[in-house]
């Protein structure tokens, strides 16, 4: 068996790629990297890599991070800018025995003496949603945040090996250092080639709180199936932070086990999610919550047309 999931529709294209080698025998790790170059590379996805959407200071810092099922190594990078692929940076950090997560100058710095690819991340298009949504918000003295579509994947071979990546652009209109779930272990991703795997998006800091990535994992390994390992530790993170803080963020999750199975859980309405099987072609799912379960239909094709005008619609900031 080998299989993929991936958070967003946004992932489909890199998915495909990567499972069509796959079939042909890929290593896990190398179709995962694969995948999310695909999306990073896109700049019309303006919550990953390039034309990821900037900072308060309109900066674009980059999160990435990678780990291998086969030996729980695990590379990671935050706040990196003008490098192309933050995750392949995060990869070649994951093969050190120590610094294996590195922020800001010290990850660039790396990224420059290990011939990473140096590039101007932020786009002009990035530039006029940084313009829009300032006039939209900050100049109003309203919440300027949003956009923090994290692209989360797992893949897992046809030797029964697993691993995991995420990038992220993070929150739209951050604060300068700030990092979310996406780069931290056990939170934003976790994999374990006996078990299984699960990456999260949504809000970070609220994503965080529960560890959840690595408690989906746990579930697993107890014998739940994916979707239910994932039912259970959304909606029991949805209510103790809504308990304990009157509120709870957004908290979508996607997994995947060592036999091929999925599952997906989401407290928001509409999120979707990329996934493929030796036995399921390429699928674009939509999720939405029914009496506390997360229930997938496939994207119509209404649904996907209306996404591909969505994301490249032109940027009025009159």
């Amino acid at each position: 068996m080998w299989a993929m999931i991936a958070t967003w529709r946004m992932a489909i294209e890199g998915l495909t790629k990567a499972c069509n080698e796959l079939e042909k025998g890929m290593d896990a790790g190398d179709a995962v990297e694969l995948a999310v170059r695909e999306v990073e590379d896109y700049p019309f996805y303006k919550s990953v890599g390039y034309g990821g959407l900037p900072n308060e200071n309109c900066e674009v810092e980059l999160d990435a991070a990678y780990m291998d099922g086969d030996t729980l190594s695990i590379g990671a990078v935050a706040g990196i800018k003008d490098f192309a692929n933050p995750v392949s940076i995060a990869r070649k950090l994951s093969d050190d025995k120590v610094n294996n997560f590195l922020v800001g100058l010290g990850a660039e710095e790396y990224a420059h003496k290990n011939g990473f690819e140096r590039k101007n991340m932020l786009t002009d298009r990035a530039k006029l949603h940084y313009k829009k949504r300032k006039k939209e918000t900050l100049d109003k003295g309203l919440s300027p945040y949003a956009g923090h579509d994290t692209v989360g994947m797992i893949s897992l071979d046809e030797n029964g090996k697993m691993c995991a990546a995420t990038s992220t652009s993070g929150l739209f209109m951050k604060k300068r250092g700030r990092i979310g779930d996406s780069a931290l272990s056990g939170s934003g991703f976790y994999v374990d080639s006996e078990v299984g795997g699960a990456t999260a998006t949504g809000l970070g800091e609220d994503l965080m709180k529960g560890c959840i990535s690595y408690e989906i994992v746990r579930l697993m390994k107890e014998g739940k199936h994916p979707q239910e390992a994932c039912d259970i530790a959304v909606s029991q993170l949805d209510a103790e932070l809504k308990r304990r803080r009157g509120k709870a963020g957004d908290l979508s999750l996607v997994a995947l086990n060592n036999k091929g199975e999925w599952g997906v859980a989401t407290n928001i309405e509409g999120f979707s999610f990329s996934v493929a099987t030796k036995d399921e072609a390429p699928t674009v799912y939509v999720s939405k919550v029914v009496n506390g379960k997360t229930i997938h239909e496939v994207a119509s094709q209404e649904w996907l047309d209306a996404y591909a005008k969505r994301i490249k619609a032109p940027i009025d900031i009159d």
